[in-house]
């Protein structure tokens, strides 16, 4: 039988199951065979990765020919600037190409998130800001590249959307995996 695994993936963890000699895999947290990441989640940063053992399905997550959305939450350095947003909307040009337009927005108030470990840095005297940016790409560290294109440093990058599948939806702690109904995407 088909099925969809949703994981929320610590920071300091590769999405891959073969053994790394630095870092934990998936193999560390999930346990079940012939099941593959839908796509990848760079090892600094945290949030939903969605496993499947259909490569039908995995093709339909991970690929970008089908532009799937995927939101993430980005604690930037700084108070980050309508001028700022408004380039992020539009799209950015980074080295190799440029960005499609995202959807983003400042994201107000305490978010209620797990502690990272370790830590962000953090520091007196420069603030920090929060935003949700929605892409329908996925180039290497592109949210990261992104924010430091507008002059906005990613400091903490957590991926709580793919699709319809949302990570606060599924209440998973940090490290723990779930079943999830497979929906369209």
């Amino acid at each position: 039988m088909n099925s969809l695994v949703a994981f929320n993936k610590p920071f300091n963890v590769i999405s891959q199951f073969s053994k790394h000699e630095k870092y934990q895999t998936l193999k560390d947290f999930i346990e079940l065979p012939k099941f593959y990441p839908a796509g990848r989640l760079d090892t600094d940063s945290e949030g939903l990765l969605l496993l499947t053992n259909d490569g039908k399905l995995q093709a339909e997550i991970s690929s970008p020919k089908f532009k799937l959305p995927k939101t993430y939450w980005a604690q930037v350095e700084g108070q980050i600037t309508e001028q700022a947003i408004n380039k992020l909307i539009k799209g950015v040009q980074l080295k190799e190409f440029y960005t499609a337009p995202a959807k983003v927005k400042i994201l107000d108030g305490t978010l209620d998130l797990w502690q990272r470990n370790p830590p962000i840095r953090a520091r007196k005297t420069i603030p920090t800001s929060w935003i949700s940016l929605t892409i329908t790409e996925g180039k290497n560290r592109q949210v990261r590249r992104m924010c430091a294109a507008v002059g906005f440093p990613c400091l903490r990058l957590i991926r709580v959307q793919i699709g319809k599948y949302n990570l606060f939806d599924h209440h998973l702690q940090q490290g723990k995996w779930k079943a999830i109904t497979i929906n369209d995407l």
